[in-house]
């Protein structure tokens, strides 16, 4: 009977290992998920979590914010079809399992709309949190009921209000002006982190300008245009990992509630007063005003204050929309392939900045690096390069199956998932897929190379901002 039993449980551990393994989904490198899915298990998985039978300690807390922060990132992970515009906070479910959380989105069609889902919630063993199950369209039926007595909180949607933290009660932070606001892309990513990095210090929002100057060098107009944001970053996931919001929205909040509430500004000049000193002021909304000629907001984050700032880069990701386009590269190339980037454009004929580059950049050195790096004949070589004339390579393809970005135009064509979403992002108008988009689907690609050849890094010894300047 004592090994019957023992059978028995070793048949039922098989069993359940055998569906975990079945149902278990690997990490997309192209969307890391969040830290808090450690354990993530499948949705059929949901019966272990003892849903309805736990006890006060094992309760979930769904106002709890680092259980907002896990719905949101659970949301963004299993729902990557949702284009989500805002999150109202989770309230209790119809369990100690579950928590209700409602969000407005974008639809496909155009305009706004919004859903509710029940979210069901386990506590491992560890005491850490998982999501094991999402409910299906307007399952969350509970929100409504969270919003009594609170309706005067947050915005309207479709005649309901999404419950978010009153406006008055938040500290902000903004930027503005400056005389670098359109410097090429890689200059205007590292002066956001810099922001972005001061507002976390101060323990503030940041109050996001989604108009972004795109430097003539990467039109096709050879002039400096507007673009948003969101074009090219993922604004959405950086809602999900930093506290930040769009001006937009931002000052419609503002000019409701900042006279009702005495809601206070303290302006400072650009760069002159330190984070430290910031941190003492409690006004609602801090602004940095730099003057448009000779203050950069980079200046923030330079000498002491570089010690104070951390600058979370990570968290300021490529948009979806050029991910998808990266990750289709990947996928045609079966994931099997190494990578070179090539770095020549205006640098390559400024000898006196870069006297070697020209030459280190060479088709032959190119071919050369990869030999030395042990890259055997045969292989898929994927090459991301800013030279205009992709054919300058081609004496590469006497060894390698060279592929480049254009090789894969039809991924943002107008019939491609790319040219789609960016029309509805653009309010029905075709966009350009400019320069910059180039460059981070280049460098998506170029990362997943099994071996890379950099060009500041293996090509050549030249520095990468010029004589003495590495």
């Amino acid at each position: 009977m004592a090994a019957t039993l023992r059978f028995s449980v070793f048949v039922a551990l098989v069993v359940i290992l055998s569906i975990i393994a079945a149902t278990y989904n690997s990490d997309d490198i192209l969307f890391p998920p969040s830290s808090k899915f450690t354990n993530f298990p499948s949705s059929n998985q949901t019966a272990l979590a003892g849903i309805g039978r736990c006890g006060v300690d094992e309760a979930i807390d769904c106002g709890d914010p680092e259980v907002f922060q896990l719905l949101m990132s659970a949301a963004f992970e299993r729902l990557n079809d949702v284009d989500f515009y805002r999150f109202g906070k989770p309230v209790e479910g119809d369990n100690c399992s579950c928590c209700h959380m409602a969000w407005r989105f974008r639809r496909r069609e155009g305009g706004f709309d919004e859903d509710s889902r029940n979210f069901r919630v386990l506590r491992f063993g560890d005491g850490k949190l998982g999501v094991v199950g999402i409910g299906d369209f307007h399952s969350g039926g509970n929100v409504k009921k969270g919003m009594v007595g609170r309706v005067e909180i947050g915005e309207i949607v479709n005649g309901d209000r999404l419950i978010e933290e009153p406006f008055s009660r938040g500290k902000y932070l903004m930027y503005a002006g400056g005389g670098d606001r359109c410097h090429d892309m890689g200059y205007y990513s590292w002066k956001f982190v810099c922001a972005l990095g001061e507002a976390e210090f101060l323990n503030r929002t940041l109050v996001v300008d989604m108009n972004v100057c795109l430097s003539k060098i990467y039109t096709s107009s050879g002039t400096d245009e507007d673009k948003d944001f969101r074009f090219y970053f993922d604004f959405e996931r950086l809602k999900v990992l930093s506290s930040v919001v769009d001006q937009v929205e931002f000052w419609l909040d503002w000019n409701e509630w900042s006279e009702r509430d005495g809601l206070k500004v303290r302006v400072v000049e650009g760069s002159k007063a330190t984070p430290g000193k910031l941190a003492e002021w409690n006004e609602s909304l801090i602004v940095r005003r730099f003057r448009e000629t000779d203050d950069f907001w980079w200046r923030v984050c330079e000498g002491e204050s570089g010690g104070v700032i951390q600058q979370p880069w990570y968290k300021l990701m490529s948009s979806r929309q050029l991910w998808s386009v990266a990750s289709a590269i990947t996928s045609r190339m079966a994931w099997d392939y190494d990578g070179v980037r090539v770095e020549r454009r205006g640098k390559a004929k400024t000898k006196e900045v870069w006297p070697n580059l020209d030459n280190d950049t060479s088709p032959e050195a190119v071919m050369a690096a990869l030999r030395g790096k042990g890259v055997e004949d045969g292989r898929r070589v994927y090459v991301a390069l800013d030279e205009g004339n992709a054919s300058f390579f081609d004496v590469l393809k006497e060894r390698y199956e060279v592929q480049t970005l254009d090789d894969h135009r039809d991924l943002w064509d107008d019939d491609s998932d790319w040219y789609y979403d960016m029309r509805k992002m653009n309010n029905g108008s075709a966009l350009e897929f400019d320069g910059y988009m180039r460059e981070c689907v280049d460098d998506g690609v170029f990362k997943m190379g099994k071996t890379r050849i950099e060009t500041f890094n293996d090509l050549t010894k030249d520095c990468r901002y010029g004589v003495n300047r590495c």
